[in-house]
Protein backbone atom coordinates (compact mmCIF):
# COMPACT_ATOMS: atom_id res chain seq x y z
CA UNK A 1 0.00 0.00 0.00
CA UNK A 2 3.09 2.71 1.28
CA UNK A 3 5.05 2.01 -1.79
CA UNK A 4 1.62 2.17 -4.11
CA UNK A 5 1.41 5.32 -2.64
CA UNK A 6 4.88 6.43 -3.01
CA UNK A 7 4.54 5.47 -6.67
CA UNK A 8 2.00 7.41 -7.48
CA UNK A 9 3.38 10.51 -5.19
CA UNK A 10 6.07 10.33 -8.11
CA UNK A 11 4.50 10.33 -10.95
CA UNK A 12 2.61 12.95 -9.61
CA UNK A 13 5.53 14.76 -8.59
CA UNK A 14 6.97 13.97 -12.65
CA UNK A 15 3.65 15.40 -14.05
CA UNK A 16 4.15 18.45 -12.21
CA UNK A 17 7.53 19.09 -13.56
CA UNK A 18 7.04 18.37 -16.96
CA UNK A 19 3.91 21.16 -17.00
CA UNK A 20 6.11 23.38 -15.10
CA UNK A 21 8.69 22.82 -18.22
CA UNK A 22 6.65 23.05 -20.92
CA UNK A 23 5.50 26.57 -19.67
CA UNK A 24 8.86 27.52 -19.19
CA UNK A 25 8.98 26.70 -22.88
CA UNK A 26 6.37 28.99 -24.11
CA UNK A 27 7.36 31.79 -22.07
CA UNK A 28 11.18 31.59 -23.59
CA UNK A 29 9.11 30.88 -27.04
CA UNK A 30 7.06 34.45 -26.67
CA UNK A 31 9.93 35.96 -24.81
CA UNK A 32 12.62 35.36 -27.34
CA UNK A 33 9.90 36.00 -29.99
CA UNK A 34 9.62 39.36 -29.65
CA UNK A 35 9.75 41.80 -32.76
CA UNK A 36 10.17 38.22 -34.59
CA UNK A 37 7.19 37.15 -36.95
CA UNK A 38 8.81 33.34 -37.34
CA UNK A 39 7.50 31.17 -34.54
CA UNK A 40 8.78 28.11 -35.26
CA UNK A 41 12.83 29.41 -34.86
CA UNK A 42 11.96 30.96 -32.09
CA UNK A 43 10.41 27.38 -30.72
CA UNK A 44 13.66 25.60 -31.89
CA UNK A 45 15.49 28.25 -29.96
CA UNK A 46 13.82 27.85 -26.66
CA UNK A 47 14.21 23.92 -27.52
CA UNK A 48 17.87 24.12 -27.29
CA UNK A 49 18.09 26.41 -24.25
CA UNK A 50 15.26 24.08 -21.86
CA UNK A 51 17.99 21.27 -21.25
CA UNK A 52 20.79 24.05 -19.92
CA UNK A 53 17.85 25.81 -18.38
CA UNK A 54 16.53 22.41 -16.42
CA UNK A 55 20.21 21.49 -15.40
CA UNK A 56 21.25 24.95 -13.93
CA UNK A 57 17.82 24.98 -12.20
CA UNK A 58 17.95 21.20 -11.33
CA UNK A 59 21.71 21.81 -9.90
CA UNK A 60 20.75 25.24 -7.54
CA UNK A 61 17.37 23.46 -5.91
CA UNK A 62 18.90 20.14 -5.21
CA UNK A 63 22.69 20.42 -4.44
CA UNK A 64 23.13 24.26 -3.78
CA UNK A 65 20.59 25.64 -1.73
CA UNK A 66 19.89 22.30 0.76
CA UNK A 67 23.54 21.18 0.51
CA UNK A 68 25.69 24.46 1.00
CA UNK A 69 23.19 27.49 1.70
CA UNK A 70 20.43 25.54 3.95
CA UNK A 71 23.61 24.06 5.74
CA UNK A 72 25.38 27.36 5.98
CA UNK A 73 28.49 26.56 4.06
CA UNK A 74 28.69 29.70 2.59
CA UNK A 75 32.39 29.54 0.90
CA UNK A 76 31.03 26.31 -0.90
CA UNK A 77 27.91 27.67 -1.88
CA UNK A 78 29.70 30.50 -3.68
CA UNK A 79 32.51 28.35 -5.30
CA UNK A 80 29.97 25.95 -6.52
CA UNK A 81 27.43 28.70 -7.82
CA UNK A 82 30.14 30.40 -9.64
CA UNK A 83 31.35 26.94 -11.74
CA UNK A 84 27.53 26.29 -12.21
CA UNK A 85 27.59 29.91 -13.66
CA UNK A 86 30.70 29.37 -15.51
CA UNK A 87 29.53 25.89 -17.01
CA UNK A 88 26.03 27.37 -17.57
CA UNK A 89 27.45 30.65 -19.40
CA UNK A 90 29.31 28.04 -21.91
CA UNK A 91 26.79 25.72 -22.88
CA UNK A 92 24.35 29.18 -23.29
CA UNK A 93 27.07 30.47 -25.78
CA UNK A 94 27.38 26.59 -27.60
CA UNK A 95 23.16 26.79 -28.08
CA UNK A 96 23.65 30.13 -29.84
CA UNK A 97 26.72 28.90 -32.10
CA UNK A 98 24.46 25.66 -32.70
CA UNK A 99 20.96 27.54 -33.12
CA UNK A 100 22.50 29.60 -35.80
CA UNK A 101 24.19 26.71 -37.94
CA UNK A 102 20.75 25.30 -37.28
CA UNK A 103 18.39 28.07 -37.68
CA UNK A 104 20.17 31.06 -39.52
CA UNK A 105 22.48 28.90 -41.94
CA UNK A 106 25.58 30.65 -40.21
CA UNK A 107 23.30 34.11 -41.40
CA UNK A 108 23.79 36.08 -38.50
CA UNK A 109 21.41 39.06 -39.55
CA UNK A 110 18.71 36.55 -40.10
CA UNK A 111 18.74 35.52 -36.52
CA UNK A 112 16.05 36.92 -34.21
CA UNK A 113 17.90 40.61 -32.90
CA UNK A 114 16.56 39.20 -29.35
CA UNK A 115 18.36 35.84 -29.38
CA UNK A 116 21.80 36.99 -30.59
CA UNK A 117 22.36 39.14 -27.13
CA UNK A 118 23.98 36.78 -24.86
CA UNK A 119 23.37 38.70 -21.78
CA UNK A 120 19.95 38.89 -22.87
CA UNK A 121 19.62 35.17 -23.07
CA UNK A 122 21.24 34.31 -20.21
CA UNK A 123 19.08 36.92 -18.05
CA UNK A 124 15.91 34.68 -19.26
CA UNK A 125 17.70 31.45 -18.35
CA UNK A 126 18.85 32.54 -14.86
CA UNK A 127 15.16 34.45 -14.23
CA UNK A 128 13.68 31.02 -14.13
CA UNK A 129 16.40 29.19 -12.20
CA UNK A 130 16.23 32.48 -9.87
CA UNK A 131 12.37 31.83 -8.89
CA UNK A 132 12.95 28.54 -8.63
CA UNK A 133 15.19 28.72 -6.32
CA UNK A 134 13.67 31.04 -4.05
CA UNK A 135 10.23 28.85 -4.12
CA UNK A 136 12.78 25.90 -3.04
CA UNK A 137 14.26 28.03 -0.27
CA UNK A 138 11.09 28.82 0.78
CA UNK A 139 9.84 25.92 1.02
CA UNK A 140 12.78 24.69 3.12
CA UNK A 141 12.50 27.20 5.35
CA UNK A 142 8.53 26.37 6.00
CA UNK A 143 9.69 22.91 6.50
CA UNK A 144 12.25 23.65 8.74
CA UNK A 145 9.96 25.80 11.15
CA UNK A 146 7.30 23.22 10.72
CA UNK A 147 9.99 21.13 12.11
CA UNK A 148 11.36 23.02 15.05
CA UNK A 149 7.63 23.61 16.44
CA UNK A 150 7.25 19.83 16.34
CA UNK A 151 10.34 19.34 18.11
CA UNK A 152 9.19 22.02 20.18
CA UNK A 153 5.98 20.83 20.59
CA UNK A 154 7.24 17.03 21.71
CA UNK A 155 9.65 18.85 23.97
CA UNK A 156 7.02 20.66 26.00
CA UNK A 157 4.75 17.29 25.84
CA UNK A 158 7.74 15.07 27.82
CA UNK A 159 8.57 18.05 29.78
CA UNK A 160 4.92 17.92 31.18
CA UNK A 161 4.81 13.99 31.37
CA UNK A 162 8.05 14.32 33.51
CA UNK A 163 6.51 16.69 35.53
CA UNK A 164 3.00 14.79 35.81
CA UNK A 165 5.42 11.59 37.01
CA UNK A 166 7.15 13.72 39.41
CA UNK A 167 3.49 14.87 41.01
CA UNK A 168 2.45 11.10 40.70
CA UNK A 169 6.47 10.22 43.15
CA UNK A 170 5.37 12.79 45.17
CA UNK A 171 2.09 11.87 45.90
CA UNK A 172 2.98 8.11 46.51
CA UNK A 173 5.50 9.70 48.87
CA UNK A 174 2.78 11.72 50.97
CA UNK A 175 0.32 8.54 51.29
CA UNK A 176 2.72 5.99 52.87
CA UNK A 177 4.39 8.60 55.25
CA UNK A 178 0.77 9.90 56.52
CA UNK A 179 -0.93 6.13 56.79
CA UNK A 180 1.95 4.79 58.58
CA UNK A 181 1.90 7.61 61.51
CA UNK A 182 -2.11 6.85 61.40
CA UNK A 183 -1.34 3.18 62.18
CA UNK A 184 1.37 3.63 64.57
CA UNK A 185 -1.39 5.34 66.38
CA UNK A 186 -3.99 2.67 66.18
CA UNK A 187 -1.45 0.41 66.88
CA UNK A 188 -0.99 1.54 70.19
CA UNK A 189 -4.46 2.20 70.86
CA UNK A 190 -4.99 -1.72 69.89
CA UNK A 191 -2.43 -2.90 72.50
CA UNK A 192 -4.39 -1.18 75.23
CA UNK A 193 -7.29 -2.34 74.16
CA UNK A 194 -9.17 0.59 74.45
CA UNK A 195 -12.43 1.31 74.04
CA UNK A 196 -11.90 4.06 71.15
CA UNK A 197 -10.08 2.03 69.07
CA UNK A 198 -13.51 1.15 66.67
CA UNK A 199 -13.97 4.94 66.55
CA UNK A 200 -10.25 5.29 65.66
CA UNK A 201 -11.32 1.92 62.89
CA UNK A 202 -14.14 4.95 61.36
CA UNK A 203 -12.13 7.51 61.27
CA UNK A 204 -8.87 5.74 59.52
CA UNK A 205 -11.72 4.36 56.84
CA UNK A 206 -12.76 7.71 56.17
CA UNK A 207 -8.70 8.56 56.12
CA UNK A 208 -8.56 5.77 53.05
CA UNK A 209 -11.14 6.53 51.48
CA UNK A 210 -10.24 9.89 50.44
CA UNK A 211 -6.49 8.69 50.09
CA UNK A 212 -7.58 6.20 47.51
CA UNK A 213 -11.10 7.91 46.15
CA UNK A 214 -10.17 11.61 46.09
CA UNK A 215 -6.28 12.30 46.65
CA UNK A 216 -5.39 11.32 42.78
CA UNK A 217 -8.29 13.91 41.60
CA UNK A 218 -6.68 17.22 39.85
CA UNK A 219 -9.01 19.05 42.13
CA UNK A 220 -11.32 18.57 45.59
CA UNK A 221 -13.95 20.69 47.19
CA UNK A 222 -12.43 22.32 50.26
CA UNK A 223 -14.79 21.27 52.73
CA UNK A 224 -13.34 17.25 51.97
CA UNK A 225 -9.91 18.51 53.04
CA UNK A 226 -11.01 20.31 55.77
CA UNK A 227 -13.08 17.21 57.25
CA UNK A 228 -10.13 15.30 56.03
CA UNK A 229 -8.29 17.15 58.36
CA UNK A 230 -10.73 17.19 61.05
CA UNK A 231 -10.78 13.46 61.14
CA UNK A 232 -7.09 13.24 61.27
CA UNK A 233 -7.13 15.81 63.91
CA UNK A 234 -9.75 13.40 65.86
CA UNK A 235 -7.06 10.78 65.30
CA UNK A 236 -4.28 12.23 66.69
CA UNK A 237 -6.61 13.51 70.16
CA UNK A 238 -7.32 10.07 71.02
CA UNK A 239 -3.34 9.51 70.74
CA UNK A 240 -2.38 12.70 72.95
CA UNK A 241 -5.61 12.41 74.92
CA UNK A 242 -5.56 15.27 77.61
CA UNK A 243 -2.22 16.54 76.49
CA UNK A 244 -3.48 18.15 73.22
CA UNK A 245 -4.75 21.83 72.88
CA UNK A 246 -6.15 22.15 69.17
CA UNK A 247 -7.95 25.52 67.74
CA UNK A 248 -9.53 24.83 64.68
CA UNK A 249 -11.01 27.88 62.76
CA UNK A 250 -12.45 28.53 59.78
CA UNK A 251 -14.39 31.38 57.62
CA UNK A 252 -15.32 29.87 54.38
CA UNK A 253 -17.64 32.56 52.16
CA UNK A 254 -17.96 29.92 49.65
CA UNK A 255 -19.70 26.42 49.23
CA UNK A 256 -17.49 25.19 45.98
CA UNK A 257 -13.96 26.39 46.24
CA UNK A 258 -11.94 23.72 44.84
CA UNK A 259 -7.91 23.35 45.35
CA UNK A 260 -5.86 20.28 44.97
CA UNK A 261 -5.66 17.73 47.30
CA UNK A 262 -3.50 17.21 49.89
CA UNK A 263 -2.08 20.19 49.94
CA UNK A 264 -2.86 21.16 53.73
CA UNK A 265 -2.92 17.62 55.85
CA UNK A 266 1.03 17.79 55.11
CA UNK A 267 1.49 20.60 57.46
CA UNK A 268 -0.83 19.93 60.31
CA UNK A 269 1.20 16.17 60.28
CA UNK A 270 4.47 18.18 60.91
CA UNK A 271 2.77 20.05 63.48
CA UNK A 272 1.57 16.84 65.79
CA UNK A 273 4.97 14.76 64.51
CA UNK A 274 7.85 17.77 64.97
CA UNK A 275 5.75 19.71 67.70
CA UNK A 276 6.88 19.98 71.83
CA UNK A 277 5.06 19.49 74.75
CA UNK A 278 5.21 22.96 77.10
CA UNK A 279 4.07 22.85 80.56
CA UNK A 280 2.23 19.68 79.95
CA UNK A 281 0.33 20.44 76.14
CA UNK A 282 1.24 20.35 72.58
CA UNK A 283 -1.03 23.80 71.45
CA UNK A 284 -1.36 23.76 67.94
CA UNK A 285 -3.90 26.55 66.14
CA UNK A 286 -5.04 25.98 62.85
CA UNK A 287 -7.13 28.75 60.87
CA UNK A 288 -8.72 28.60 57.59
CA UNK A 289 -10.25 31.70 55.53
CA UNK A 290 -11.32 30.68 51.50
CA UNK A 291 -13.05 32.88 49.09
CA UNK A 292 -13.29 32.73 45.34
CA UNK A 293 -9.92 33.90 45.08
CA UNK A 294 -7.85 33.18 47.47
CA UNK A 295 -7.47 30.61 50.46
CA UNK A 296 -5.38 31.19 53.22
CA UNK A 297 -3.93 28.79 55.64
CA UNK A 298 -2.35 29.47 59.03
CA UNK A 299 -0.50 26.54 61.04
CA UNK A 300 1.18 27.01 64.51
CA UNK A 301 2.19 24.65 66.83
CA UNK A 302 4.60 24.73 69.99
CA UNK A 303 8.00 23.73 69.24
CA UNK A 304 11.78 24.39 69.46
CA UNK A 305 14.10 26.33 68.40
CA UNK A 306 16.52 23.48 67.21
CA UNK A 307 14.01 21.52 65.33
CA UNK A 308 14.59 21.87 61.36
CA UNK A 309 11.83 22.67 58.80
CA UNK A 310 13.41 20.16 56.60
CA UNK A 311 12.66 17.34 59.05
CA UNK A 312 9.90 14.71 57.48
CA UNK A 313 9.44 14.22 53.87
CA UNK A 314 6.23 16.17 54.47
CA UNK A 315 6.95 19.71 54.00
CA UNK A 316 9.96 19.11 51.45
CA UNK A 317 7.10 17.55 48.82
CA UNK A 318 4.85 20.41 49.84
CA UNK A 319 6.80 22.36 48.81
CA UNK A 320 7.46 20.53 45.07
CA UNK A 321 3.97 20.39 44.59
CA UNK A 322 3.37 23.96 45.43
CA UNK A 323 5.68 25.06 42.88
CA UNK A 324 4.34 22.52 40.44
CA UNK A 325 0.34 22.84 41.07
CA UNK A 326 0.68 26.91 41.60
CA UNK A 327 3.69 28.31 40.51
CA UNK A 328 3.45 32.01 40.77
CA UNK A 329 0.45 32.08 42.65
CA UNK A 330 0.58 30.67 46.25
CA UNK A 331 3.07 32.70 48.81
CA UNK A 332 4.69 29.94 51.77
CA UNK A 333 5.81 31.43 54.61
CA UNK A 334 7.67 28.78 57.28
CA UNK A 335 8.80 30.83 61.00
CA UNK A 336 10.75 28.70 63.15
CA UNK A 337 10.98 30.85 66.51
CA UNK A 338 12.37 29.74 69.92
CA UNK A 339 9.16 28.79 70.97
CA UNK A 340 6.84 28.54 68.37
CA UNK A 341 7.16 26.53 64.53
CA UNK A 342 4.60 29.01 61.77
CA UNK A 343 3.37 28.11 58.67
CA UNK A 344 1.40 30.61 56.17
CA UNK A 345 0.04 29.46 53.27
CA UNK A 346 -1.67 31.59 50.60
CA UNK A 347 -3.03 30.38 47.45
CA UNK A 348 -4.32 32.53 44.09
CA UNK A 349 -7.18 30.89 42.95
CA UNK A 350 -7.79 33.33 40.37
CA UNK A 351 -5.42 31.27 37.49
CA UNK A 352 -5.84 28.15 36.12
CA UNK A 353 -4.12 25.68 37.98
CA UNK A 354 -1.85 22.94 36.48
CA UNK A 355 -3.55 19.17 36.63
CA UNK A 356 -2.29 17.53 39.61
Amino acid sequence: MLKKEFILKKIGQGLLHALFWCAVLLFYTYFFGVGSNNFNDTLVFSLFLMPITIATTYVSIYKLIPDYLVTKRYFLFVLYSSYTLIISAYLVMVSIFFSLIYISNFEYNDMNPLTRNILFVMTGIYLVTFIVSAFKLMKLNIKASQKTKTLETKILETQLKLKEQELKYLKMQIHPHFLFNTLNTMYGFALKKADETPKMILKLSNLLDYLLYQADKPFVNLKDEINHIEDYISLEQMRFSDTLNVEFSKNISLENIEMAPMLLIPFVENSFKHGKIRNGSLDISIYIKANAENITFKIKNSSAKDLSIKEGIGLENIKKRLDFLYPNQHQLEINNSTNDFEVLLSLNLKSKLTDA
